[in-house]
């Protein structure tokens, strides 16, 4: 660990006071290696029918075309490891979806932490993104030493798992850097990969994204989900968690102190009967903050819809 990890450098002072559970520094350049990748997977049609990812490639790979002159990447991480359960009886749902939309929570957060380094720095120019712009917020988590990318595709910490959001502010002024993380420590376990239901996980660190289960309640538009995905899908109405469930690493898993994370009774609580006899009013008064309403009450139906004709299969 290089010193300017210490707690004592402004920039990270501030992201630990405003609850932030980890604080990296990386200095903007572009990143070249990243999109060859992008554009190999993209080639291999492995994001489905998501035409946003084919969007903007120039943006995802050089910061200074969405911040001029950017000289910093700022990764911070936020924990939503619950310290609940579902019930048994309910249609399962990811983690990172229980409480308030993350974008939201994490949006005013960042720019509270802009406002605060302009106290310290001055007139700083600079943007925060919290999974909605073109940023490959990953390879800058890396860059900035929080972790290594998983054969599941997600960041890991050595402390604490994979179970966080990663935002990123982008800034205009040079800053102490950190060292990037250098190592793998997935090692042999392949455990993700064998564990993914619907083999979406492929060998060389890959995801074929039009295979994922969140893919499938989540970002397909469609009106039915494909039937040769009939059988695979163990109760997942929105979301995915069984790769980072079984990763070792999230035994360092430590429930998160964001109250906006805190879940709504409902997701913990709700049978499949209970979901499939929610009215469309009922949805939206309850979920009105919830990152499900992405999927709308459609999406969640016709999701209910195809976990319940596999289960009678």
């Amino acid at each position: 660990m290089n010193t300017t990890n210490a707690y004592n450098h402004p920039v990270k002072q501030t992201a630990y006071k405003l609850g932030f559970d980890y604080c990296g520094i990386a200095k903007a350049c572009v990143l070249d290696e990243d999109a060859r990748r992008l554009e190999k997977w993209l080639h291999q049609n492995h994001h489905g029918s998501m035409q946003y990812m084919e969007k903007h490639f120039d943006l995802r790979i050089d910061p200074s075309k969405l911040v001029p002159g950017a000289k910093s990447v700022i990764t911070v991480l936020k924990n939503y490891f619950p310290s609940k359960e579902q019930s048994s009886e309910a249609p399962r749902i990811s983690k990172y979806a229980w409480g308030k939309d993350y974008h939201e929570v994490i949006r005013t957060q960042l720019q509270e932490f802009l406002n605060e380094l302009r106290i310290t720095y001055g007139d700083i120019q600079g943007r925060g993104f919290v999974d909605s712009a073109p940023v490959l917020e990953r390879s800058w988590a890396t860059r900035s030493g929080a972790g290594w990318i998983g054969k599941n595709g997600n960041l890991i910490t050595k402390s604490s798992g994979s179970f966080f959001f990663i935002a990123t502010l982008i800034v205009d002024i040079e800053l102490p850097y950190d060292d990037p993380f250098a190592k793998d420590f997935c090692g042999t376990c392949r455990k993700c990969i064998d564990a993914c239901p619907t083999d979406a996980i492929l060998e060389d660190k890959t995801i074929n994204g039009s295979k994922c289960i969140s893919y499938f309640t989540i970002e397909l538009k469609d009106a039915l989900i494909p039937a040769e995905m009939k059988g695979k899908f163990e109760n997942w109405m929105f979301g995915c968690d069984t790769c980072q469930d079984v990763c070792p690493w999230n035994r360092f898993s430590k429930p998160h102190t964001e109250e906006n994370f805190d879940p709504i009774p409902a997701i913990l609580n709700l049978s499949t009967r209970e979901w499939e006899t929610l009215s469309e009013d009922t949805f939206k008064k309850i979920f009105k903050d919830s990152p499900l309403k992405r999927s709308k009450f459609r999406g969640i139906q016709r999701n209910l819809h195809f976990l319940q004709n596999e289960s009678h299969h």
